[in-house]
């Protein structure tokens, strides 16, 4: 049969494959059209059907409502809402009585059918007694309500009430169940009929398909899994593209403002957008004289200040200021009438979806700027006498420098790792839709504050080493080059080569230190070096320490010329370090072979 079929199929000329297709096209759209007609009569019956079932469920809903508000209101003490509460209780019985006598005998405009089964109509006059005694009762129990009858009486009236209420609950579920019952039947029956037009219809499709489609189905099933496959791949590119763009840019973000707040975090104080005191550090609180205690209620501005004018300024920079931050220095007032200088950072930071607060960062500058405005006055006192004062000045400024250096690194020392650990606990309280990603995002969080405690260490050490003051240069060039061999990894090493024991003047020793760390550091940072040798020697009047490296070197003087780039201003600041200590810098550099910077200073 099947190779008769398919002789014949080959036999068909175009005009025969025409008139089958119109044919079968045909044939479909007319049992289409009939299961169309067919299933929207369904459709329609079907929620005349679901429309009677709820609300014939609802019924049961309505009634207990009807018996929980006479309850309420007969438990109830308060007058005060007495009349609302009746008013209710009647909206709600006209109401249930207006459906179930809709449901009972019909209503054309919620579309209730009149006729009823002989099961319908044998459940309904079961459950009418009950309706009617339901309906007096409650209609009894308002009346005794409101000539204020005895507790008694209407106690009867509700108990009544309840117990009807249940009996009728019963029954509508006998009447719900009927419903869906011979709404069953009547989809069971079309539902046959359907499978009927339905069998037809795949009958039609079968033939039109074993002797139309089937000899293009191949070509077509290979054209549309290469589009599909395509398609798959062009997704899953998109999406994976997608996601690494976010992940970087996420990570550009966190990183920024990371780096951004950890050269600023000596001083911290958390704020609300209205400028309330979230928390404030420990030495933020001693600095301001505030007490976390007793000064609850104090804004940020009157921590700061206790001058009104300064507090309304500070007060307008963080209303405005509170979406896109803020950073520059601030001149206030302390409590005992003290100027004092802040280098102020205010970051906003995302706590939730729609909650936010400002994280203050300050830097104590006062030290600096009463160095500068003294310079200043200087200045304006006398222009003639400046020259003369120079190094007076340059003195004293470079003093104030090494003693704010020293004050923050024993800052960093007692408060950079509760301050670490608290900025860690706040990233790790942030909560992310998708579970996975902060998951990950908190992994690597936490790896990066260990990796800034690191870095603080390591910087708390290049300020400020105790080995300068305790035990002179030797010592604590030695733990330079030690310190910095094994945070980067470099082969630094130290010799003595006349082993030189002087102590020398504090402020010649703290020179002589930053040469030498400046020289190292460049040969790290910009020579690309592998090893460096720190040679120290002497004679009775010079003392010169040698730097080598074998880095790729440079053209000294092309870079001497170029003094608005970053190497020729550190070669100049270089040269002007060692004058002012009446000592002399030699540079040698070969590009390709390395650098050697040897500095000469008078003991």
């Amino acid at each position: 049969m099947i190779k008769e079929a398919k002789a014949f199929s080959e036999n068909l000329n175009f005009k025969k494959l025409k008139q089958m297709y119109l044919f079968a096209l045909i044939t479909i759209a007319i049992t289409i059209l009939l299961s169309q007609l067919l299933i929207q009569y369904n459709i329609s019956s079907q929620l005349n059907d679901s429309r009677l079932i709820n609300i014939s469920g609802r019924q049961r809903m309505f009634s207990q409502k009807l018996a929980k508000e006479i309850l309420i209101l007969n438990a109830s003490t308060d007058n005060s809402n007495e009349a609302e509460s009746i008013s209710n209780i009647k909206k709600t019985l006209e109401l249930w009585k207006f459906t179930h006598f809709a449901l009972e005998k019909g209503n054309d405009s919620l579309n209730f059918p009149e006729t009823k089964s002989p099961g319908l109509l044998k459940l309904f006059n079961a459950v009418k007694p009950n309706v009617n005694y339901i309906d007096r009762a409650t209609t009894q129990y308002l009346l005794n309500r409101n000539k204020q009858l005895s507790q008694t009486r209407n106690q009867q009236e509700v108990q009544g009430i309840l117990n009807n209420v249940n009996v009728f609950v019963t029954k509508m579920n006998l009447i719900v169940s009927q419903y869906e019952y011979e709404a069953l039947e009547k989809v069971t029956k079309q539902r046959n009929i359907e499978y009927g037009i339905l069998s037809f219809t795949l009958l039609i499709l079968f033939l039109e398909f074993l002797f139309i489609f089937k000899p293009t189905n191949k070509k077509i099933e290979v054209l549309i899994s290469k589009l599909l496959s395509s398609e798959r791949r062009a997704i899953k590119l998109a999406r994976d593209t997608e996601a690494i763009s976010i992940i970087k840019e996420n990570s550009v973000k966190e990183l920024k403002s990371l780096n951004y707040a950890m050269e600023n975090t000596l001083l911290y104080c958390r704020i609300s957008p209205m400028g309330k005191i979230i928390h404030m550090g420990d030495k933020f609180s001693k600095l301001l004289h505030y007490n976390p205690s007793f000064d609850t209620d104090k804004s940020f501005s009157q921590a700061l200040t206790t001058i009104e004018k300064e507090q309304l300024a500070i007060d307008q920079i963080i209303a405005d200021k509170q979406r896109s931050g803020w950073q520059g220095e601030l001149n206030t007032t302390d409590r005992n009438g003290n100027m004092l200088w802040l280098d102020m950072s205010m970051i906003p930071v995302r706590i939730r979806k729609e909650e936010s607060e400002l994280l203050v960062i300050c830097f104590n500058i006062t030290v600096r700027k009463n160095a500068e405005l003294e310079v200043e006055r200087l200045n304006r006192e006398n222009i003639i006498e400046r020259i003369n004062q120079q190094k007076v000045i340059s003195s004293k400024i470079v003093e104030n420098q090494e003693n704010e250096q020293n004050r923050i690194a024993r800052e960093i020392h007692d408060g950079i790792g509760q301050m670490l650990t608290g900025l860690k606990f706040s990233l790790e309280s942030i909560n992310l839709d998708d579970k996975e990603k902060s998951a990950q995002k908190i992994e690597y969080l936490k790896k990066l504050s260990l990796d800034i405690i690191k870095g603080v260490r390591t910087a708390t050490f290049n300020l400020m080493p105790p080995e300068l003051s305790d035990h002179g240069i030797v010592s604590s060039i030695a733990k330079l080059t030690l310190e910095l061999a094994k945070l980067t990894g470099k082969n630094v090493q130290f010799y003595n080569k006349t082993d030189f024991d002087q102590r020398l003047d504090s402020l010649i020793e703290i020179n002589i230190y930053r040469l030498t760390q400046e020289a190292i550091n460049n040969a790290i940072k910009y020579a690309e070096s592998s090893h460096i040798i720190v040679q120290l020697s002497h004679s009775n009047k010079i003392l010169s320490i040698t730097i080598d490296d074998n880095g790729k070197g440079f053209d000294v003087t092309a870079v001497e010329k170029k003094r608005n780039s970053e190497s020729g201003m550190g070669l100049l600041f270089m040269k002007e370090r060692v004058q002012y200590i009446n000592g002399r810098v030699f540079i040698n550099s070969i590009p390709g072979e390395g650098t050697r910077i040897t500095f000469n200073i008078p003991i």
